[in-house]
């Protein structure tokens, strides 16, 4: 068996069991696969039901010092249903099929990397970290507390690790009308979607592309039947931010807009979801993989800012040091084409590996 032999077959058997956001039953069979193949240094997990939703938990078994928490979660974009027409394959020296990318290949490298560790790591696993962690966020807090580091799992688009992501918030801006009949009495309702089209161009335009700040509406809903004045509409907007400040211009605009239309009433639910992950928390450890690289005669990884957030927001905001994208190279995340280089997991591996042995003091 070559180095990329055992984690392909792994992949392979966790991307085989879909598991949705908050599904339960996907979620438990991929619990059940990763428990067997846990390292013993790891202790008994727990599985913990927070509002229907399974995580998995290992304390780890102690060591001097405080423990290392490794982060992952085990949820995808993807419904029941997908694998019919998009199994997963390995070919050419890819894995393809939904979730291999984000992430479970990073949770086959967690487990892979933790082979030799004897003490002071922990691991958790949520089960909703696609629809923004509202059941496991509390637990990955409670937990990280006591931890020295944090190493997400999340994967790596070109090999470069994370040292910055974006902060988000998350909101549904509502349009209260009143319903009347589109031909006979049209002047008597309060047509919803043309408030909401008034709205739409304002909250877009509370974007600061030279501060790195977006604001995009992207689901929108209205209206009953054609004949009739809708008497309510809805939109979504995503926020993001590198600046916590920025997210809270934002939220504070939102919770300021008015109707444009005599009669209509906004109401707005939602709001700031994950802070931004800020270069600080990264930075050391950023250097240790670097060092750890080096001195295993692999590349250096490079570091990269990216858009996109990730449940290592969450650890770094309360000050513990984070680093992210250490699941392998691959790309394509949430698209058809998701794909993981099978042959860059001895790399990734050996590099996890190594910065946890440089973070876990020996025992005794």
């Amino acid at each position: 068996m070559t180095s990329t032999d055992r984690p392909v077959r792994r992949l392979a058997e966790l991307a085989a069991i879909e598991s949705p956001s908050r599904d339960r039953a996907g979620l438990e069979a991929c619990y059940d696969l990763l428990t067997e193949w846990a390292p013993p240094g790891l202790g008994t997990p727990v599985r913990v039901l927070r509002d229907g939703v399974p995580h998995l938990y290992w304390e780890g078994r102690p060591a001097a010092g405080k423990p290392v928490l490794l982060l992952g979660h085990a949820d995808t974009v993807w419904p029941r249903g997908t694998l019919a027409g998009w199994p997963c394959l390995v070919r050419d020296g890819r894995v393809t099929g939904p979730g291999v990318f984000d992430m479970k290949a990073g949770l086959v490298v967690a487990m892979e990397s933790m082979a030799g560790v004897a003490g002071g790591v922990r691991m958790l696993v949520t089960g909703d970290e696609e629809v923004g962690s509202p059941t496991s966020r509390e637990l990955l807090e409670e937990v990280v507390r006591e931890c020295s580091a944090v190493l997400v799992l999340e994967p790596s688009a070109d090999g470069a690790v994370k040292t910055a992501r974006k902060g988000c918030a998350i909101y549904q801006i509502t349009i209260e009308g009143r319903a009347a009949h589109a031909g006979l009495e049209p002047e008597r309702g309060v047509n919803a979607l043309v408030e909401l089209a008034h709205q739409v161009l304002a909250i877009a335009a509370l974007g600061d592309p030279e501060r790195g700040t977006t604001v995009t509406p992207t689901v929108a809903m209205a209206g009953t039947t054609v004949n009739s004045v809708p008497e309510s509409a809805r939109i979504d907007v995503d926020v993001r931010s590198w600046h916590l400040e920025e997210l809270r211009r934002v939220d504070r605009a939102l919770g300021e807009l008015r109707p444009r239309l005599p009669e209509a009433a906004i109401l707005r639910a939602g709001g700031i979801n994950r802070p931004p992950l800020e270069r600080e928390l990264s930075a050391g450890l950023l250097e240790t993989a670097r060092r750890v690289a080096r001195t295993a005669g692999l590349p250096p990884p490079a570091e990269a800012r990216v858009g996109g957030a990730s449940d290592g927001n969450f650890t770094a905001a309360l000050g513990v040091p984070t680093l992210d994208g250490l699941g392998p190279l691959g790309g394509g995340a949430h698209a058809r084409h998701e794909w993981v280089d099978a042959r860059a997991f001895g790399e990734r591996v050996a590099l996890v590996a190594g910065v946890i042995s440089a973070l876990v003091p020996p025992p005794g």
